[in-house]
């Protein structure tokens, strides 16, 4: 009697060898409809956004918001503290000058869209996960390298296990894998 759980399919994993071949198969499913589904490349290829249907992401938005919002911080912060909770005559200088609040505007200009950058990256990309199937793959390991690998998630609405095996085999992959967990 065996203590591990059964395994539970968790997907598919197509290899390529062009990127030529990755852009037609991320082509085909796309116009397929499947929504759970990703490539993976060693480098960037041209084109390869626009073959997998992506569309823009909201994170300039985002960094642009917390941007305006450290702005805002930097500025109301120095003007309540010295044109308005404690004036203080200094040489009788105005108790706020544009000119002498820009060092400390702009730090939190940048520190808040810094931290906007990360924190949108984090929850945008779903993180944190810890694992995901394509990991216990052998052959992944050259997505770095050499290979270039379409994933379909088992999560996606239209992958049913025999049918999605088949479509995915008529893309031409030179290897067709089943992710398990």
């Amino acid at each position: 009697m065996s203590d591990q759980a059964p395994k539970k399919f968790a997907g598919y994993l197509v290899e390529f060898e062009t990127p030529h071949d990755i852009m037609v198969a991320a082509t085909s499913v796309r116009d397929a409809g499947f929504t759970r589904w990703d490539t993976h490349t060693p480098f960037p290829v041209h084109g390869l956004d626009h073959a997998m249907g992506l569309r823009g992401t909201a994170l300039p938005w985002i960094v642009m918001l917390m941007g305006v919002t450290g702005c805002a911080v930097g500025l109301g912060l120095q003007w309540w503290t010295n044109a308005h909770n404690y004036q203080f005559v200094v040489s009788g200088k105005p108790f706020f000058s544009i000119p002498a609040t820009i060092p400390v505007t702009f730090e939190l200009t940048i520190l808040f869209s810094a931290i906007g950058a990360f924190l949108g990256m984090i929850l945008l990309n779903g993180f944190p996960r810890w694992h995901h199937p394509v990991f216990s793959s052998e052959r992944f390991r050259r997505a770095t390298q050499d290979r270039f690998f379409l994933s379909v998630e088992a999560e996606d609405p239209l992958c049913e296990e025999d049918k999605t095996g088949e479509f995915l085999r008529s893309l031409g992959g030179s290897h067709l894998e089943k992710m398990e967990v």
